[in-house]
């Protein structure tokens, strides 16, 4: 995005709108410490070519990660995205990160929506899937407490070595709530076993063991899967009751970090415990198919405080990323 500079005359109007004179006046209650001793050397004026060239330089520098084999990441990684992706998702009609609160006229935004959803049940092998949550860790820790409602129970139990991230967020929601995460083996009163597969050391995890043990103790499985493109090889985690993970690997860039896309999926019989939007798809009067936000009664702007999560939007354009990528990809 370029810069344009201010005039003069817009200073002085900006200036004068705040009772200032000076701009210096700004940083009178900044104590005379803070600022620098000395002046600070700064480069000369720079022309607009001048400063590209500059900045690629300092670019050049780096390894970027199409440049070779690329290993690092830890949730972030690089993969092709078909140029049709981004030309795409520029639509004006999609460019948004929000979900329509009127839906009858977003009929196209829902509509990619209900794809995304029915692309991560597919994927996951559960029977529904939601809107999209704000990232992978986010949606391990929603995951945890939708167990909590569900089992009535406090602690939680991690099978392997889950994300740090996914680690550090899960142990920040759960400092607000009774329980805690748990070293010992699987007790009566755990509400989950987390378990990432792979895991964040490349471990694949069986999950038949595990499921029986959660029947023995009255717990949910909770599957993580930190990278959506290995659900391409792997079987989908059926035996969960909660898949959750990050699906920024499909259609979307690394992006320096963010913004990634969390994915959430349970089986149909926990439907009201799950957090987030969900779009169902219908018939209008004239018995047109028709898509609509379906179960509100669940969410932050109906019930408050009783709601099943305190998240009110989505990753909008984010899924309408992957739903545009994987739709190219194709079912085989």
């Amino acid at each position: 995005m370029r810069f344009l500079p201010h005039t003069q005359d817009d200073r002085k109007e900006m200036l004068g709108s705040i009772g200032a004179s000076h701009i210096d006046d700004l940083y009178e209650n900044v104590p005379a410490e803070c600022f620098p001793k000395n002046p600070i050397n700064l480069p000369t004026t720079k022309g607009e070519i001048e400063v590209e060239r500059i900045i690629s330089a300092y670019a050049a520098q780096n390894h970027a990660a199409h440049n070779g084999a690329f290993f690092l990441g830890a949730g972030s990684y690089y993969h092709h995205i078909p140029a049709s992706v981004d030309h795409i998702i520029q639509r004006s009609e999609f460019l948004t990160s929000y979900t329509p609160y009127q839906p009858e006229i977003s009929q196209g935004t829902l509509q990619v929506i209900f794809e995304f959803q029915s692309m991560i049940a597919a994927l996951t092998g559960q029977e529904i899937a939601n809107a999209s949550m704000y990232d992978g860790s986010t949606a391990v820790a929603e995951a945890m407490l939708m167990a909590k409602r569900i089992t009535k129970k406090d602690n939680v139990k991690i099978h392997g070595k889950l994300h740090p991230h996914y680690f550090d967020t899960l142990k920040t929601y759960l400092d607000r709530f009774d329980g805690k995460i748990i070293s010992d083996e699987l007790d009566e009163n755990c509400a989950c076993l987390i378990v990432q597969t792979p895991d964040f050391y490349g471990n694949i995890h069986e999950l038949e063991d595990l499921r029986k043990a959660c029947d023995e103790k009255g717990a949910l499985l909770v599957v993580v899967i930190n990278e959506i493109v290995s659900l391409g090889l792997l079987p989908p985690p059926t035996l969960a009751d909660i898949v959750v993970g990050e699906a920024q690997s499909i259609g979307n860039a690394m992006m320096f970090g963010g913004p990634y896309l969390g994915f959430f999926a349970c089986s149909s019989k926990h439907v009201r415990q799950m957090p987030g939007r969900l779009c169902g798809q219908t018939v209008d009067a004239d018995g047109k198919r028709s898509f609509v936000l379906t179960l509100n009664t669940r969410e932050q702007h109906i019930r408050r405080e009783k709601a099943t999560s305190n998240i009110c939007t989505n990753q909008g354009l984010c899924a309408t990323a992957f739903t545009i990528h994987l739709s190219l990809l194709g079912e085989e």
